[in-house]
């Protein structure tokens, strides 16, 4: 018997024998707490030498081997997702690309190595939200390019900033905190650049508009790569960020960005977009716990985040394949008798994200909130922070409400099953991860046993709010046709909250408007009006006119002569008479 070796299956068996290996070069870093700097001299001039520097500690490891991991099961989850795709190859080239970008990312010390991965992302986001070549699709590649240019262009002021110092490897001068100025201002700048990429308030549009991209694209940049890239980045610069004005105004930014997020996927019925939004709160979370101070925990969060959020865009890519295309919730149902399978992991990834005990979820949200509540912290953020944790229970129960319960919905005909046995093996995969890779993290990276000692009311607080959200969205979503349609009673609050506080708007015909109009208006009024009257094209038609004096002269000239002979004559005559 022959093996067929395709593109996905070679892809997949790489990405994830690398990634065993760094999972256990990362455990053996963590154990014996070894940092490696390797410098590379890539070229020496005179006393000029261009150095490529690698960072390698249990952090970078970890993380390298996580992205690794999901994105090696995202490609053999693709191999039967795309298939007959014409361009399958290029597909999974972009995605391997991507990948390399998120790696160079990771093992940078050195702004300028970092900006490598950092636009290597940037760029191949965009190829991959437009690979379905629509308008809807170049609209919403455009929106997240533009979105992220503005934060490359941060981290290139940063750069320009670091030339204070003798070097852009910046993690020499973490330590000197933020007495220095020209620190506190890269602080402030790589704070805006993680704030494009991280998709927080008033960047976040472009994060639901990407779901123009392919399914395995959408798990792969909301689990561990392009998404997380400004948590990580925070996470290398804690220091510049905590304990100062940058870390009051990200805690304010994060705790909204949470909430809003939360309320919105409350109001949605785009099966992706949900998700998209989950990926915005969970996002905020991260950025929120990072600004307080509890850099390690934003980490474990990311990681644990990034196994049932993949598996929860890959559930979600099986059932939109099996609707023939469709994403709207509302036409689903009855799901758990047609596809047992895909329901069980996609009812397992939003247990976790709801923070179900002893699922990868509960053992990082549980500890942030228990952080929370431990902390110093105003009311107003503490407020954000569980409930927006219960509006991640609501949608999650309305989620499986619509899509689980009751009968199809769907008017078509056709039979849904869990037929594609490679989808359903990657993300079995990763639901095992899902449901014990919490519990291991959480061994691993905090191995000294430490107890946080709460009132017995703030410690059922997360449980209680847990427990009124999921109340919450089992009340809104059930509906008849007898019951009145309170939303459009509030057509104006409704439409508020459910389009992400109008920013979609705002970033697209908010921006291009008046640009466009004052375009017209110089069009019209310079361009073809009295500027083109009075100038270039008025000189054109008076040296036309010119022109074809001049050309009859030529034409004629025999004739000219002989009436200028006459003319001449005639006045001789008169001159002589008079």
């Amino acid at each position: 018997m022959m093996w067929s070796f395709s593109i996905c299956l070679l892809s997949f068996i790489f990405l994830f024998l690398l990634s065993l290996v760094l999972c256990l070069l990362g455990c053996y870093f963590l154990m014996l707490d070894l940092v490696y700097f390797i410098e590379w001299e890539v070229i020496s001039l005179n006393s000029s030498s261009i150095v490529m520097t690698i960072l390698f500690d249990w952090m970078s490891l970890l993380f390298m081997s996580f992205v690794l991991c999901i994105s090696s099961l995202v490609i053999y989850y693709s191999d039967e997702y795309m298939l007959g795709d014409v361009s399958l190859n290029r597909f999974i080239v972009l995605v391997l690309m991507f990948v390399l970008s998120m790696m160079f990312l990771i093992i940078s010390p050195n702004l300028i190595s970092i900006l490598l991965g950092w636009d290597g992302l940037g760029l191949v986001s965009y190829c991959l939200v437009i690979y379905y070549q629509n308008v809807k699709s170049y609209n919403a590649g455009m929106l997240t390019a533009l979105s992220n240019r503005v934060g490359d262009v941060a981290l290139l002021m940063a750069i320009a900033w670091m030339l204070n110092f003798g070097s852009w490897n910046y993690i020499y001068y973490l330590e000197l905190g933020t007495d220095y100025l020209e620190l506190k201002i890269v602080g402030g700048l790589v704070l805006l650049a993680a704030m494009t990429k991280s998709a927080q308030i008033p960047f976040s549009s472009w994060l639901p508009a990407a779901m123009a991209a392919p399914t395995p694209v959408s798990a792969l940049v909301h689990s561990s790569t392009l998404v997380t890239a400004g948590v990580y980045l925070l996470i290398r610069f804690n220091s510049l960020i905590f304990g100062n004005i940058w870390g009051d105004f990200l805690l304010l930014i994060s705790g909204l960005t949470m909430f809003m997020a939360g309320i919105g996927a409350n109001f949605e019925f785009d099966l992706k977009k949900i998700i998209a939004l989950s990926t915005l709160s969970q996002l905020g979370l991260m950025m929120s716990i990072l600004s307080i101070g509890y850099y390690s925990l934003a980490f474990f969060h990311l990681l644990t985040h990034a196994l049932f959020k993949a598996l929860l865009f890959m559930c979600a890519g099986a059932i939109i394949h099996n609707m023939k295309n469709s994403q709207d919730i509302r036409g689903m149902g009855g799901m758990c008798n047609q596809m047992p399978l895909t329901s069980a992991c996609l009812n397992v990834s939003n247990l976790a994200l709801c923070g179900m005990p002893f699922l990868a979820g509960f053992y990082s949200k549980d500890l942030v909130l228990e952080m929370v509540s431990l902390s110093s912290m105003n009311c107003f953020s503490f407020f954000l922070f569980f409930f927006s944790t219960g509006l991640t229970v609501s949608y999650s129960l309305r989620l499986v409400y619509y899509s689980m319960t009751g009968d199809l919905n769907n008017t078509s005909l056709h039979a849904l099953s869990d037929e594609g046995w490679i989808m359903l093996k990657g993300m079995l995969v990763l639901m095992l991860l899902a449901v014990m890779g919490g519990s291991m993290l959480s061994w691993m990276i905090f191995c000294t046993p430490e107890v946080i000692n709460l009132p017995s009311i703030l410690k059922m607080l997360t449980l209680f709010v847990c427990l009124i959200g999921g109340w919450i969205g089992y009340e809104i979503s059930k509906f008849s046709l007898s019951y009145d349609l309170y939303s459009l009673s509030m057509y104006w609050m409704t439409s508020f909250l459910g389009s992400m506080w109008f920013m979609p708007i705002i970033s697209t015909y908010g921006v291009n408007y008046y640009p466009l109009l004052m375009g017209n208006l110089i069009s019209s009024v310079y361009d073809q009006g009295w500027s083109e009257e009075f100038g270039g094209q008025n000189i054109y038609l008076i040296s036309v006119d010119y022109s074809l004096i001049s050309q009859f002269w030529q034409n004629n000239d025999l004739s000219v002569y002989l009436t200028g002979f006459i003319v001449w004559l005639f006045i001789l005559m008169m001159l002589i008479l008079f």
